[in-house]
């Protein structure tokens, strides 16, 4: 049986003082049920709220009391924050503008930050110009532009605080992640995979913005901050110095992706933090080989656990080591307490992009459980436990296949079955639920050659709606579903025409709410499935459906926004099927159900 996890007021405090300020004030906030202080809702990433106003007795007398149009049109990930001052922060794709707005006056602006940014980092973003959301702590907003500046405003007045450059836009390098506050610091990734850049996560200081510490995802151990003796992988110190080097053909490691642009989750009893890394550079496995012969091209698609104070690694799991799909690795990782063979474990679970839920001791990295959760998923059978690698189906190998050969009916895509839209976890029910990609892809490796700023693919793919298994509705390429992290399994699922890009929220009223591509947002029963209500939005939704409370009234907002990867048709105005790495072609129908458009829309029930 799962727990949930509850941090309370006395357990933070026990952190040092040193350490405790910016930190102190973001646990208190996610102890409030009333706020929603961080994109992920709290910590552990669990996407819960104990609000129970809104609840499948009365969810279908939902209303909209108001909507706010950006003024910005590409897809709106991440979703609005509250802190009990009477105003939600939004933030849009770029130009990254962020607003303060009066939840009180129907969304009057109160303040308003847009940047100076140079516009050349739009070619090179590789999916849509998506940002996903505004960090919060101790009065300051935190925003990671796309150019790669990081920012600090003064929440009561928008002033900027301070910026600092954490990457070059003119190499490949950008920004669409949400930086997360821990202690006196601000921790931030960075994107570019598909331009060969060299992946890192970064801590900045809150009241400066100096450079605390950095940890590259590939290279040697010391710029990684690892040290084999005590690191663990697989529940052992790993041993072998430099593996991020070793385990690379030569000079491959500087190119090597390993972009952690996705979730960062923390566990203030542990004080460690917890993220993926990207893709291992070019997705031409053949350049990624070692005298011939398949490597693990570490640490690319890896779970990282962090010492938040001064980036020394705890522990690895590297997820597909010599990944041959694309399978990025930066999915949420979630915090739960488990019940696993009748001992109490501190669990970390992840719906991932390789169609396979995972279930890690999150004190040692240790795996416990790795089942499918797409049941089209073709390109590996299993998982070995006992070494956490993959069993491999060679029929969808595009390393076995060879170099200009079309590996045809690969499941998932590229997309994976999930990409990096949040999945919520229900301490009631002891469930995660998460939007699903039903989506598989043909893929064909092409020799690639490494210029700065320029795009290192090195593979074409189409993509095209996962097979049926076990019934479901024709053509589907999505769908939302209620998994057992424990048990492996499937609890229930519901088929949606288009891929379900948007995070879930699960709350106390007995609800799980998601947004469709179409622009629906729906709240359905959290035990079995069953819809109990729909709006829909002037356009399709991948952000995350965030709640709170203020004044006694529990409020329900979402940002809508077509666009994204799987929108980037419509985002970029893209025709031919092969772009947008594939997503064009599949996606084609999309604009017969929604078009562009940036509106945050707020939800209540009637007086």
């Amino acid at each position: 049986m799962l727990r949930p996890i509850l941090y309370t007021a006395a357990a933070a405090g026990m952190l040092s003082a040193a350490i405790a300020h910016a930190n102190q004030n973001l646990l208190e906030l996610q102890q409030n049920p009333e706020y929603w202080p961080t994109q992920l809702g709290n910590y552990q990433g669990n996407r819960y709220s104990q609000l129970d106003q809104i609840n499948r007795d009365n969810v279908n007398d939902l209303r909209s009391v108001w909507q706010f149009s950006t003024g910005v049109l590409r897809g709106h990930e991440g979703g609005p924050l509250y802190v009990g001052d009477g105003r939600l922060y939004i933030h849009t794709p770029f130009p990254n503008k962020v607003f303060a707005l009066d939840l009180e006056d129907e969304g009057r602006v109160i303040w308003s930050y847009e940047p100076d940014q140079d516009s050349r980092v739009i070619p090179v973003m590789c999916c849509d110009t998506v940002n996903r959301g505004l960090a919060y702590a101790d009065g300051r907003l935190f925003l990671g532009q796309a150019d790669n500046t990081l920012i600090a405003l003064d929440a009561e007045t928008g002033e900027l605080l301070w910026d600092v450059s954490n990457g070059d836009h003119s190499v490949g390098e950008t920004n669409t992640m949400s930086p997360l506050v821990v202690h006196d610091k601000v921790i931030v990734g960075i994107s570019g995979g598909e331009y060969g850049i060299r992946g890192h996560i970064t801590a900045y200081d809150v009241e400066s913005g100096e450079m605390a510490w950095r940890g590259y995802s590939t290279g040697p151990d010391d710029e990684v901050l690892i040290d084999p003796s005590v690191t663990l992988m697989m529940g052992e110190p790993i041993g072998e110095a430099d593996l991020g080097l070793t385990t690379w053909p030569e000079g491959e490691w500087e190119r090597g992706g390993g972009a952690p642009w996705g979730w960062v989750t923390y566990d203030p009893d542990l004080d460690l933090i917890y993220y993926g890394t990207g893709n291992p550079g070019t997705w031409n496995p053949e350049q990624r080989t070692k005298d011939g012969e398949p490597a693990d091209n570490k640490w690319a698609i890896t779970v990282f656990a962090r010492d938040p104070n001064d980036g020394s690694v705890k522990w690895v799991y590297q997820k597909v080591p010599f990944d041959e799909w694309d399978y990025d690795g930066v999915n949420e990782n979630q915090l739960i307490d488990v019940e696993f063979n009748g001992e109490e474990r501190k669990g970390l679970a992840i719906i991932d992009r390789t169609g396979f839920g995972f279930l890690l001791d999150r004190e040692t990295g240790e795996l416990l459980v790795a089942e499918k959760f797409a049941p089209e998923t073709n390109w590996a059978d299993s998982y070995d436990m006992e070494t956490g690698r993959p069993n491999v189906n060679e029929q969808y190998s595009t390393y076995r296949q060879g170099v200009n050969v079309n590996t045809t009916d690969i499941c998932p895509t590229a997309m994976g079955a999930k990409n990096m839209q949040p999945s919520a976890y229900s301490p009631k029910t002891g469930l995660l639920y998460a939007g699903i990609n039903r989506i598989c892809m043909n893929y064909e490796p092409y020799e690639t050659d490494y210029v700065a700023g320029q795009p290192y693919v090195g593979a074409t793919l189409t993509m095209m709606p996962a097979p049926l298994q076990n019934g479901g509705m024709e053509g589907r390429m999505g769908s939302f579903i209620a998994w057992d992290p424990v048990a492996g399994e499937v609890v229930w699922e519901i088929d949606e025409r288009f891929a379900v890009w948007s995070g879930a929220l699960a709350t106390a009223g007995d609800l799980a709410f998601y947004g469709t591509l179409e622009g629906h947002v729906k709240a359905v029963d959290i035990e079995t499935g069953e819809e109990l209500w729909r709006f829909k939005t002037p356009s399709g939704i991948i952000g995350n459906v965030n709640t709170f409370m203020h004044e006694g009234k529990q409020y329900v907002g979402v940002l809508s926004g077509v666009g994204g990867w799987a929108g980037i048709g419509l985002a970029a105005g893209l025709e031919d099927p092969e772009e947008g790495l594939g997503a064009v072609g599949v996606f084609s129908a999309l604009g017969d159900y929604t078009k562009l458009g940036g509106v945050l829309t707020v939800f209540a029930l009637p007086d």
